[in-house]
């Protein structure tokens, strides 16, 4: 019996798992790219495997990957049709090499623009969230739902800084000042992805950050939005994992963050 899409996904993230549990400890190679932060052996090899195990089972699907994309200068921009894997072999690459344990494989099936599926896989923690367009987002046999705080000063929220552009940085600061003044706590766990997983989980209320790539959010903001969560630009417009800013919570506090963003502007 041929295998579903989502069974090829759940199989091509067991493998890059296992590859990612075979490396941690045991990196040798670390490389800066310009602007995209470290890679070591760890995520070429694991995108390199996952990759062809996506091809082999779904030669008819594009490929869109972080360390293909650094390297090849693959397009950043949302196809006009078919459908696209979208793969972070390892999100939190710096936490990785320094072992610590907060990182993760995302991986995402856009068809015809729009988010179909959704993998966010975490192996030091044992946790696989997944997601498929109007079935709702799931960690094992539990459904995920997002938080329904309403208020910013109860609120857990979570970002990133992205430190190579000074004016992005700058922006970034000012805003977190504001939120680190109001909200209950602010987390900065070093892997966006698995941020947008806790988001459609309820355990952060909420999330922002700027310059993010596609496959850093795609997976996430398919589980954030099947769990009730709203995702949307710094502006409060739709968002795509090819858009340059992102919000993701519950709809009210969505729209509060908005606010305060275009007010720290």
């Amino acid at each position: 019996m041929k295998k579903s899409r989502f069974e090829i996904a759940e199989k091509a993230v067991q493998i890059g798992r296992q590859t990612l549990l075979n490396y941690f400890g045991q990196i040798e190679h670390i490389e800066s790219k310009e602007k995209m932060g470290l890679v070591s052996e760890a995520d070429r090899e694991t995108e390199k495997i996952m990759k062809t195990f996506l091809f082999e089972n779904c030669p008819e699907i594009e490929f869109l990957g972080e360390e293909t994309s650094y390297t090849e200068g693959e397009s950043m921009t949302s196809p006009t049709g078919g459908a696209r894997w979208i793969l972070d072999p390892l999100d939190g690459t710096t936490n990785y090499i320094h072992r610590f344990p907060v990182f993760c494989i995302s991986l995402g099936l856009e068809v015809e623009g729009q988010m179909e599926l959704g993998i966010i896989d975490v192996p030091m923690l044992n946790q696989t969230f997944v997601a498929q367009r109007g079935q709702g987002s799931y960690l094992g046999a539990r459904k995920l739902k997002v938080a329904q705080n309403k208020e910013l000063e109860k609120a857990l929220v979570a970002t990133g800084f992205f430190a190579e552009e000074p004016e992005l940085l700058e922006e970034q600061i000012k805003i977190f000042s504001e939120v680190v003044r109001r909200a209950r706590g602010v987390r900065r766990a070093g892997a966006a992805a698995y941020d947008l997983a806790l988001v459609s989980d309820g355990v952060f209320d909420l999330f922002w950050e700027k310059n993010l790539k596609p496959w850093d959010t795609a997976a996430g903001q398919l589980l954030v939005e099947e769990a009730g969560g709203l995702v949307t630009t710094y502006g409060g417009g739709i968002y795509n994992p090819y858009q340059k800013s992102i919000v993701a919570g519950s709809p009210d506090l969505v729209q509060n963050i908005v606010e305060l963003i275009s007010k720290s502007k």
